[in-house]
């Protein structure tokens, strides 16, 4: 699996303009890859709106966070797990082998294992202090990044504290892709400040400084 770019996760708490708005912003700043993150609605009211986004998404890839029940609901592309969530494992057999699983780690043991067991993907951080998770794990930092990279072979989407004036940083540390969700939510215009983003990539690709 290739990603690049930035990485877009909803989050109806931050959010200034809603999840379908937001979403719909995400695909015009050319955004490949949603995850639909709820943790504040019962099961039918996270159906009911992921079966939107899912019509919405139907021409990228669209993950749901946690829920393999949801996900196979809607027919989503796949899950993202975290550390505490259902195993990868069972994830797998469940939605079986042609969908997607991405696993949230925070050291290089844990970005092992889920390359052992499987993985699609890997979510690594928070990479700085955050406010979406503030009881959450403590940050690892850029070096973690360089780690990981050299001993996981996973596609590596870094987030946690992320924003347009370090994201430079985190992206020069290897990291395929990158999630902001308070620095591009919480604004009136969620395409401009996801295109910001992206612009640093394209510099990447391109080989420019």
């Amino acid at each position: 699996m290739k990603i690049e770019g930035f990485y877009f996760i909803t989050d109806a708490y931050l959010s200034y303009a809603g999840n379908l708005s937001d979403v719909r912003s995400a695909l015009e700043a050319d955004v490949k890859i949603v995850q639909y993150r709820q943790k504040h609605a019962s099961g039918f009211q996270m159906y009911k709106e992921a079966l939107k986004l899912r019509k919405i998404c139907k021409d990228i890839v669209f993950l749901i966070n946690d829920r393999v029940d949801i996900a196979l609901a809607v027919d989503a592309d796949g899950v993202h797990l975290g550390q505490d969530d259902l195993p990868l494992k069972i994830a797998r057999k469940l939605l079986g082998k042609g969908k997607i699983i991405g696993i949230s780690v925070h050291n290089l043991k844990q970005a092992k294992q889920a390359e052992r067991l499987g993985a699609d993907y890997i979510s690594v951080g928070p990479i700085f202090p955050t406010r979406t998770k503030p009881n959450g794990e403590k940050p690892v930092g850029l070096e973690l990044i360089r780690e990981i990279k050299k001993q996981v072979a996973l596609p590596l989407v870094a987030i946690g504290g992320i924003n347009i004036f370090n994201a430079k940083a985190v992206i020069a540390s290897g990291a395929d892709s990158i999630c902001a969700i308070s620095s591009v939510v919480t604004k009136k215009d969620v395409r401009k400040q996801i295109e910001r983003f992206q612009a640093l990539f394209k510099r990447r690709r391109y080989g420019i400084r």
